[in-house]
């Protein structure tokens, strides 16, 4: 197996000998070794939190992956990877996409083995619910403003007068079609900089007004 391995300290983190990347890399090579793998690239990131993907060793580390030219990412700790479950199920899709497998040492991820594989499946089922739990907290609260009478969604830039223009339109028995056409010769812009408008353009900008 060809592996890339993978560490990283947030600032904070620069004294903790349990979690520095020397100690991280240990890990990673002893585990290697155990398993015949060579490591063929290693990338770190020092000095990031992980609260997200945006660094420049991860995003080395899996352009790399994606070219084919290794078969396994390995870390020493899932929290080194990410802490969100939300990007470690992102990652476990994106290595099924490419072919490439996912290790985490601490937590016996390891999608080249069966028990490796479900325990990553574990974790991407917590990810699920923890999106539907997001999904369902965001739903409520928007449902509440909808409730007190707070309009939801971006601020319209159309100007006032042209919005009146539209609804005396609408109301007169124009079609939505041909209040874009119109908009349109005129060189209206739209609501969100476009230039050009189209019969659902002017629908979803009057149903905004109901």
């Amino acid at each position: 197996m060809r592996a890339v391995a993978y560490t990283r300290v947030s600032t904070s983190e620069q004294a903790d000998s349990g979690a520095g990347l020397d100690v991280q890399i240990a890990a990673i090579e002893l585990d290697c070794r155990r398993r015949d793998a060579t490591i063929v690239e290693r990338f770190e990131d020092a000095g990031f939190s992980a609260k997200n993907l945006k660094r420049p060793g991860i995003q080395q580390a899996l352009d790399l992956l994606g070219t084919g030219r290794a078969d396994a990412l390995v870390v020493a700790k899932l929290d080194r990877l990410s802490r969100s479950l939300l990007d470690f199920a992102a990652l476990m899709e994106r290595a099924r996409r490419e072919g490439w497998a996912l290790v985490a040492l601490d937590l016996g991820v390891d999608t080249t083995t069966p028990s490796g594989e479900m325990m990553a499946n574990v974790l991407a089922t917590f990810a699920q619910f923890e999106r539907r739990l997001i999904g369902q907290r965001t739903k409520d609260a928007l449902a509440i403003k909808r409730a007190q009478g707070v309009k939801l969604g971006r601020p319209r830039a159309v100007p006032g007068e042209i919005i009146d223009q539209i609804v005396a339109m609408r109301a007169s028995g124009t079609t939505f079609a041909a209040i874009a056409t119109q908009l349109n010769e005129c060189q209206v812009p739209t609501g969100h900089g476009g230039a050009c408008w189209h019969a659902s353009t002017v629908h979803a900008l009057l149903r905004t007004l109901a």
